[in-house]
Parts: C-alpha cells; structure tokens; sequence
C-alpha cells in the first residue's frame, strides 16, 4: 500500500465557484486564472471543470502551451506579458494576448512589428492589454506616461486591439480613500477617460466585493476558484458560497498514550498537561504542510475538529485525540478541504495559524503528494 496522503481535486466546485464569479458579473467576459499550474490543483486536472470560461490567464508561455496541448482553442492571457522579443514568435504561434506594462516590452513588440508585412494575408495581430499602475506600484505604466504608451501600441500593424488594464492593490481590505479601491478606479477612469477599448480591471476580491461599484469588461477570477476567501477572515468562504476545491487527506499510522508532562516532536515544544493519547499522521512539511504550524493548528479526524500538538516533521505531525476516542490508526485526517464524511475545514482557517493565506498553501503541496480527481454528476 502507498503512502496514504492524497490532494483530492474537486470538479464539481470548480465549476461552482467559476459560477459564482459568473453570477457576481453576468455583463463581464470572465477569465479563469490557473498560474502557479493551477493555484497548485494542476492545470491539466482543472481544465474539464474550466472549459465554460471565457478564457484562461496565466504567467508563462510553457503553461500556456499546456492548455493548447489540451485542446483549448479560446482566449489565453500572459498576465505578466512577454520576457523577451523571443517570446512574440510563441505569442503568434500560439495565440496569445498578453499584457504590455513597460517601456522594454514596448520596444520588443516595436521591433517584431517591423519583422512583419503589413498586407500579408497571414499577418499577425496581437490583442494587447495595455497595464496602468494606479497605486499597486508592481507592474504597469504611470498614469503621466500611460497614454502615450497607448498611441504607440496604436501605430503598430501587428496590435488588433488593446483592452485597459490595471490591479487593485487593496480590493481585499477596507481601503476606499487615497491609495483605496475607489482611488485607484478614480485614476483609471480619468485616465482612460475617451480611449476606445474593453477594461479589465476586477480580480476575484473585486468581483466578490465590488461588483456593483467596478465596471469590468474582463474579470479575471483567481483565488476564489480555488474555494479561498481573498478577504479572509472579514469574509470566509460560506459568506462568499463559495467551496472547497482541493481536499489534502492523509490517515493515523499510529497511536501514542502520553502521560503527564510528556513531550512530543522535535524540540520538545509541546508538553502534555495531563495523560493526553494523540495520533501520528502521515503527512509534514515535505508533503507541503507547513513547518510553521503550532500547536493549535485545527485539523479534522473522522470529520471530528481537533487541533495538531508539537512541531510539523519532514514525513509526520501529531494531533490530539482527547475527544475523538474511537479514532485508531487508519483514521482518516483531512488537513484541509473536506473529509468524505462531508465535513469541511476551510483552507483559511488552516492558513490562519501561521499566518499565512490559503494561496501559498495550496500552491505548495510538493509532487510526492498522489494527487486524484473527483468528479461527480451534478
């Protein structure tokens, strides 16, 4: 038998939350993000679920040739755009739109242009989105150099058309004033005021949060596909009806009985108070379960919430078993997502104690895991 820890993906609530986004923006396109290969799911486990989106966003061109590899023919966006005039030729053989947010890609797309024949009947044309930064302070060009940016992409033969584009930095807070989501939109607004193009402007915090204040002609939905609240814990995913997409399940491999003043794990971080019978779980951080973790930590035992003792290991963890007294080795632990008894341990809640989002969690579960598809009628 092989070592019993799984990553259980989910279809029928990918497919649910990629609804939500749909319900939250019924007037937008709305795009399903699947960089870091999927929020760490997998971009060839996601894309059945996927396929009824209006396109896919990601980082890199290899994970783009992916989803062309799967037969995706639709509209794929490199949201971080090009790393190299290289990378043009595999845009055009591709098909890729891409996002322009600098001076250096500009110049790139200007050189390329001038490789092409202006009346040729197999031209190429590229669908651009032009990236403003309007407070994010990443990525994108200055409301001051913006518009000139959009004029020179407008002179190249091989630009078909250029949406807006901009990134909110505090959709996911309370920020509305200066620096806030109101800001930023203002900036956006004023600069692109009269240029004709779509926008997209809205990730999965501005869909949920401000769907009836932000005009977005493209959504581009991440996180909360995954079954993760971007505003966490203002929010949790049941405020957003939103599901678990990934389920990290592992089992008992054995049973210790502690008496009092007894410790457990490395370092000795945990002493027991009392006689204390815990389980060891087969599942550490090498699995991608975080180090990080202390004592406290809530995990589900036959569907029953307890909380992991002691320090995270490379292979194994400790969780106590103080009120779950038929649990023996072969019990099922469900680190996050839900247990096939039908109860659920929101990745947020796990991230939450050490101080982390469900976002690193997810992307990091390592390849040892035996990653499985469930798929169910709906």
């Amino acid at each position: 038998m092989s070592r019993p820890i799984t990553a259980t993906i989910h279809h029928q609530a990918l497919r649910h939350n990629l609804a939500i986004a749909r319900k939250m923006m019924p007037n937008s396109q709305v795009f399903a993000v699947v960089k870091a290969n999927a929020y760490g799911h997998g971009i060839e486990r996601v894309f059945e679920a996927f396929q009824s989106a209006d396109g896919f966003a990601l980082l890199d061109i290899a994970e783009a040739k992916r989803l062309r590899q799967l037969g995706w023919k639709g509209k794929i966006l490199l949201l971080e755009g090009i790393f190299s005039l290289r990378d043009l030729y595999d845009c055009a053989e591709l098909k890729l739109d891409f996002t322009v947010h600098s001076p250096h890609q500009l110049q790139w797309l200007q050189s390329f242009s001038e490789t092409q024949t202006d009346h040729s009947d197999d031209s190429v044309q590229f669908d651009i989105y032009l990236k403003l930064n309007s407070g994010m302070n990443r990525l994108g060009f200055k409301p001051v150099a913006y518009r000139q940016a959009w004029q020179e992409l407008q002179r190249l033969s091989v630009v078909n058309s250029i949406t807006h584009m901009t990134h909110f930095s505090d959709a996911d807070g309370e920020r509305l004033g200066e620096q806030g989501v109101l800001y930023q939109q203002k900036i956006f607004d004023q600069i692109t005021a009269g240029l004709p193009g779509l926008r997209s402007i809205s990730n999965s915090a501005a869909i949920l949060r401000y769907a009836t204040e932000l005009e977005s002609d493209v959504v581009r939905s991440g996180i909360m596909l995954y079954g993760s609240s971007p505003d966490y814990p203002k929010h949790t995913i049941q405020n957003w009806q939103l599901e678990p997409t990934m389920s990290l399940r592992s089992e008992i491999i054995a049973i210790q009985d502690l008496e009092s003043q007894d410790s457990v794990g490395y370092g000795s971080t945990y002493f027991a108070e009392n006689s204390l019978r815990i389980g060891i779980v087969a599942c550490g951080y090498a699995d991608g379960y975080q180090r990080l973790f202390a004592t406290g930590t809530p995990i589900l035992v036959d569907g029953i919430r307890t909380q992991t003792i002691g320090r995270v290991s490379m292979d194994m963890l400790a969780v106590d078993l103080s009120d779950i007294p038929n649990a023996q080795v072969g019990s099922e632990v469900v680190l996050w997502g839900r247990s096939t008894s039908g109860a659920v341990l929101a990745i947020d809640d796990v991230a939450q104690s050490s101080g982390t989002v469900g976002y690193e969690l997810m992307c990091a579960v390592t390849n040892r895991v035996n990653f499985q598809i469930e798929i169910t009628n709906e």
